[in-house]
C-alpha cells in the first residue's frame, strides 16, 4: 500500500470501455509526515476522495480486486482517505523526548 496525497484530476475522453464512468486522479506519494516523495501515479477513485487529500493506493493485482476494478485495467486504486498518521517514536528518541519531559 501507498501513502498518496490527491494532487489533481485526469480527464481521458478516449479510454477503454472498461474504465468509462471511473474518476481518475493524479496521485503523489508521501511520507508519514506529509512531505512529498516519488513520481506520481493515475489511479482509479473507488472512494470518493477529493483534492489535497490523503489517501491510500494500492497497486498490481491489488488494485484490480478494489471495488469495481475486477477484470479492469487498472493498475492503481484509492482505496482509502486517510484521517490520521501517527507514528511510534524513534528507539533513539525515546530517551530524548524523556530527558525533554515529553
Amino acid at each position: 500500500m501507498i501513502l498518496a496525497r490527491v494532487v489533481g484530476n485526469v480527464v481521458a475522453t478516449r479510454k477503454d470501455p472498461r474504465l468509462e464512468g471511473f474518476k481518475l486522479l493524479l496521485v503523489r506519494p508521501v511520507s508519514p509526515e506529509g512531505r512529498d516523495e516519488g513520481n506520481y501515479l493515475i489511479a482509479v477513485d473507488t472512494v470518493s476522495a477529493g483534492h489535497r487529500e490523503q489517501v491510500i493506493v494500492v497497486s498490481g493485482s491489488s488494485a484490480r480486486m478494489a471495488d469495481g476494478c475486477k477484470d479492469r485495467p487498472v493498475d492503481a486504486a484509492i482505496v482509502g482517505i486517510v484521517d490520521t498518521v501517527a507514528l511510534d517514536p524513534a528507539p533513539g528518541n525515546a530517551a530524548k523526548d524523556a530527558k525533554k519531559g515529553k
